[in-house]
């Protein structure tokens, strides 16, 4: 047995005791060799309609089952199977005995809307929607409603609009509607909660007959004040926690949202552009219907809003159920390709860019990349290098300045061409996805320094660290941090990489997938640890990879496994000299750490964020949301200076 005199010379000579490491940590950053650029659109946002991330999440539209498409009975499965309506889901009534509901299959306002609700009301009964696990009533909000109503009386009727309390004691804002008469009439009003009014989701929207009468109602919408306040627009909290993470794309419609589970569900953007009272809505991947109302240009504005440029997803021709078409049979989902590019980049004189105009975004957008499909690694048939070749040829010749993104990799590529007697199949871009544990992202940390620089760059387009749900926790995030350095440093080949999921509605029934960025319920929203990991890492990064020098890291015990301790990445902006250095302490110790530079000029001061926690499952929740969040301070730079990394720790210097 080792006494305890050998053990001090030992930590006397500068080891770290454990036989985890054989001399003084030490970094040094090569400034001197800061030839490589870092990709200036390394950090970004992936999307899809999963976790209610849209309706009931970032889609500030807050009545659910807007146009009674939703049955208690599901939905007939065929017109020869006998079937009748069971009532709309999420509506209820305050009085089931003198008044009833009933769904109305053909008598809607227009084809994207066919349905409507019939009550037949007894003065005084209320007509309740549960919202999307409630309502948000905060302060002095303002919000914007509409519904679409008749009645089968022959004098103009009204109705009353109201948000109450659940139990029916308290009415937070109120507001009658009149001029309601025999043919369908869109009806706008405005609900505003008291400035006293004490923030929360427990509330339902309410509908009063003032008179006895039947009458009808389709497409009821309302809206609490939005992020830039846009019409049809997002929510606010969302938005700036988007902004905040300082993306330089957004990454849409999906993931598995572009192809839907069947043709029918895909996401048909062509669908979901003009007036969203006239988009009909499809079934999304994950089990609960879409309206449509976050369309094409809504995502646009979205990426515009938090100062993002789009990359855009394709329908390639494959669904999730496995149902595919191949290369000669694709071209019409080609063309639909081609004219969402033009939607979103074409002059006015160009029949797409018109109706964008038309739709109220005279100026395009941005353009770069283009991702044909999504995972196309599931598809078994071979069919892809058929459909992608269809697209890259066809994209490439009318607009030979976009990149396209192929979602499966060169060896597979390589394999179903040859197999399908494909050739010249070419591609820009490749999309990795990996979902793994943090261990598992501690070993991936050199993954991208033997990629060939001379094979195609690389998208990383989702991937996360999965623990702790329904967002991730400290553990997560410090896996995650150490993924990103692994990038950053990397990224002369890695030019993007995106998150995923981004969004989770925390209440019961909400989450389809675990461990995710940012959650939320009907009045509030928080980041998980692995959020502030991103917004750090994104709002820290120059243009230039500073090599990085390691000496002695400690390594440290993973259920078994000996894994580095320490994980780093550092970059340089060119034109102040200014250093983003970046460290991640996965251990249970702290490490004491010296670091070094060679060539430039560094300053002395320098700002030190940290993000840390005692114990690695730790986390963030709806109801402690700021558990785990960044602390700030001033800190001694120079040449050469020493830091101490705290236990489990996310470290970003800037100096």
């Amino acid at each position: 047995m080792i006494t305890e005199r050998l053990k001090a010379i030992v930590l006397a000579a500068g080891l770290v005791w454990g036989g985890m490491a054989t001399a003084q940590p030490k970094l040094t950053l090569r400034l001197d060799k800061a030839d490589k650029t870092v990709s200036p659109t390394l950090y970004g946002l992936m999307t899809e309609e999963i976790n209610f991330s849209y309706e009931g999440g970032l889609y500030a539209q807050l009545i659910r089952n807007t146009s009674f498409k939703e049955d208690k009975n599901g939905q007939q499965p065929n017109p020869w199977t006998p079937w009748k309506t069971g009532g709309p889901k999420f509506w209820t009534l305050s009085d089931t005995v003198a008044s009833h509901i009933a769904i109305e299959l053909n008598d809607g306002i227009n084809r994207a809307n066919p349905k409507s609700l019939r009550w037949d009301a007894a003065k005084g009964s209320r007509l309740l929607n549960d919202g999307y696990w409630g309502f948000p009533v905060r302060s002095g909000e303002k919000y914007e409603g509409a519904f679409y109503a008749k009645t089968a009386g022959d004098a103009p009727a009204k109705l009353t609009v109201s948000l109450v309390s659940t139990d029916g004691s308290t009415v937070y804002a109120v507001t009658t509607v009149d001029g309601i008469g025999r043919k369908w009439s869109r009806h706008t009003f405005t609900l505003t909660a008291p400035a006293s009014v004490k923030a929360t989701k427990d509330v339902k929207f309410c509908v009063t007959a003032d008179e006895a009468g039947k009458y009808w109602l389709t497409r009821v919408t309302l809206f609490p004040q939005t992020f830039n306040n846009r019409p049809n627009g997002m929510r606010r909290d969302l938005m700036q926690m988007m902004c905040d993470m300082h993306p330089k794309f957004l990454r849409f419609p999906g993931g598995n949202y572009v192809e839907g589970n069947d043709f029918r569900n895909r996401f048909d953007w062509k669908r979901t552009v003009g007036n969203p009272d006239e988009r009909p809505g499809h079934m999304s991947p994950w089990g609960y219907p879409s309206t449509d109302g976050m369309g094409l240009l809504e995502f646009l504005e979205w990426a515009e809003d938090v100062g993002a440029e789009p990359l855009l997803a394709v329908f390639a021709g494959y669904t999730l159920s496995g149902d595919y078409v191949t290369g000669d049979y694709v071209d019409g989902f080609v063309r639909d390709a081609l004219d969402e590019i033009e939607y979103i980049t074409g002059g006015p004189g160009t029949n797409w860019g018109a109706q964008r105009v038309r739709d109220g975004h005279p100026a395009p957008f941005p353009l770069h990349y283009i991702e044909v499909g999504n995972e196309d690694f599931f598809d078994k048939s071979g069919s892809y290098p058929s459909r992608f070749k269809k697209f890259y040829d066809a994209i490439k010749a009318r607009y030979p300045q976009l990149q396209v993104i192929s979602t499966v990799d060169a060896r597979m590529m390589e394999r179903q061409a040859a197999e399908t007697c494909v050739k010249d199949v070419k591609y820009d871009l490749i999309d990795e996805h990996y979902y793994r544990n943090t261990a598992e992202m501690y070993r991936a940390f050199h993954q991208y320094d033997a990629y060939d620089r001379k094979g195609p760059k690389i998208f990383c387009g989702e991937w996360a660290s999965r623990e702790g749900e329904p967002t991730t926790n400290m553990n997560a995030a410090l896996g995650d941090a150490a993924w990103m350095a692994g990038m950053e440093r990397n990224s002369d080949i890695v030019v993007a990489h995106c998150y995923a999921p981004l969004f989770v509605n925390v209440n019961p029934h909400g989450m389809q997938w675990k461990s995710d960025l940012i959650g939320y319920d009907a009045l509030t929203a928080y980041g998980s640890p692995s959020y502030y990991a991103q917004c750090m890492f994104a709002g820290n990064v120059g243009d230039r990879i500073v090599p990085v020098e390691v000496n002695g890291l400690p390594q440290m015990n993973v259920n078994g496994s000996r894994l580095d301790q320490v994980y780093y990445t550092a970059t340089r902006e060119a034109r102040t000299g200014r250093v983003y250095l970046k460290l991640v302490n996965g251990g249970s110790t702290p490490v004491m750490l010296t670091v070094e530079h060679i060539g430039g000029k560094v300053g002395g001061k320098g700002v030190w964020t940290v993000l840390k926690s005692a114990k690695p499952e730790d986390t963030n929740s709806i109801d402690r949301p700021r558990a785990i969040v960044p602390a700030t301070t001033k800190t001694k730079t120079g040449k050469a200076f020493q830091i101490k990394l705290a236990p489990y720790s996310i470290n970003v210097l800037s100096y």
